[in-house]
């Protein structure tokens, strides 16, 4: 029986981890992949928006070569934090259930040897992000093999037809760097426009590219079929044409997937978010959600930067309700 059982290993839910550790709280990680499994599926060479101060937990400091830390250095900097802190982490552990136990919860999991378990914690603490779940657009073909909802890097692809269906960052992100790396790149995009939240030093320059021919787009358009050699577009007029296409990233953002809570009734608001308290607990007693996990809606608001935080004020709530129930 542990004090809290924290779901997802990502940064916030590492930063949960140490400050439970901290407060003198049994903790246990429970993380269906690797430590930071998220970021470890970020393109291969990205680069944070970011400073690595904003990035750090536990006050370990985050030292990079540049302002902006990449990939690999968070990678890094994460694994030396877990293994200084001695956290108790259960890598490779998925958590396929959760409901109310006399005493708290049961976690019903699934270990990496292919082994059913239960975890009995009196607090449950939700960091799973919301990396892990990509938005589909629910169209003939989208789960060919010639099709992928994250993007890792650009070499595979010289020389060939690439589409990308979006206009954020991912899609900005990996429109570039497949056209420095050979490829022929084509956006589809819904809107008449990127979106205004592409990073600063993203936009224009995938802007120019755009207005130069470097990286055909078709705005106010959408992908409605996709084919092993090429991407069924319709226009804003309701007209279509074939785009020849060897490979479509489908790069529409991603979203919670809170199944494994189901049973517990959770509370939500009209745009997905769970009800959270000042605390981050939901509308379920005991349980709290911290990170992007909670806010469905506004995934695009909560970070790592504000979401460690999340993390703190959650502890700080479980110590105080354990201790409390003690007195």
């Amino acid at each position: 029986m542990y004090d809290v059982a924290i779901i997802g290993g990502g940064p916030v839910g590492l930063a949960a981890a140490i400050a439970a550790k901290r407060a003198g709280l049994s903790y246990v990680v429970l993380e269906k992949g690797c430590v930071v499994n998220a970021i470890f599926d970020y393109p291969t060479y990205m680069t944070f928006f970011t400073t690595s101060p904003e990035l750090e937990i536990g006050g370990h400091p985050f030292v990079t070569l540049r302002e902006k830390p990449d990939r690999k250095e968070a990678l890094s900097y994460y694994r030396l934090v877990a293994a200084r802190e001695n956290l108790n982490i259960e890598q490779y552990t998925e958590v396929t259930r959760v409901y109310r136990a006399p005493a708290g919860f049961t976690l019903e999991v699934n270990r990496k040897d292919g082994s059913d378990g239960v975890v009995e914690a009196r607090r449950v603490m939700v960091a799973t992000g919301y990396y892990d779940h990509p938005v589909p657009l629910g169209i003939p073909g989208e789960d060919a093999e010639n099709v992928s909802h994250y993007y890792t890097e650009a070499h595979p692809f010289w020389n060939l037809n690439v589409t990308i269906v979006g206009a954020g960052n991912s899609a900005a992100d990996a429109a570039l760097d497949l056209w420095r790396g050979g490829a022929n790149v084509t956006m589809v995009v819904r809107a008449p426009h990127l979106k205004p939240t592409v990073k600063y030093w993203v936009k224009p320059d995938l802007e120019n590219r755009i207005k130069a021919g470097s990286i055909r787009a078709h705005f106010e358009s959408r992908v409605v079929e996709i084919h092993e050699d090429r991407a069924v577009v319709q226009r804003a007029d309701g007209t279509t044409f074939d785009l020849p296409t060897d490979f479509t990233f489908v790069l529409t953002g991603y979203k919670p997937s809170l199944e494994f809570l189901a049973d517990l009734g959770l509370a939500r608001h009209e745009d997905e978010c769970l009800v959270l308290s000042e605390h981050y607990e939901s509308s379920v007693p005991g349980l709290f959600v911290v990170g992007s996990a909670g806010f469905a809606g506004r995934t695009n608001q909560v970070f790592i930067e504000n979401g460690r935080e999340h993390a703190l004020l959650a502890v700080a709530e479980v110590e105080r309700q354990l201790k409390g129930a003690l007195a």
